[in-house]
C-alpha cells in the first residue's frame, strides 16, 4: 500500500508540474501564490520583530 501511495503521489507530482509549465494561466496563479506567501512571511517577521 505504501508504494502505490508513494508511486501516485510521484505522478500527481510530475503531472501537476507538466500542466504548470504548459499553461500560463497556471503560472500565473503559482506566482500570485508566491507573492501572497512572501507578504505574508514578511508580515509575520515585522509583527516578531516589533514584539522583541
Amino acid at each position: 500500500m505504501d508504494d502505490k501511495f508513494l508511486c501516485g503521489m510521484l505522478l500527481g507530482v510530475i503531472g501537476g508540474a507538466v500542466i504548470a509549465t504548459n499553461s500560463a494561466k497556471a503560472r500565473q496563479m503559482v506566482r500570485e501564490g508566491q507573492e501572497q506567501v512572501k507578504q505574508k512571511v514578511d508580515e509575520i517577521s515585522k509583527e516578531t520583530s516589533k514584539k522583541n
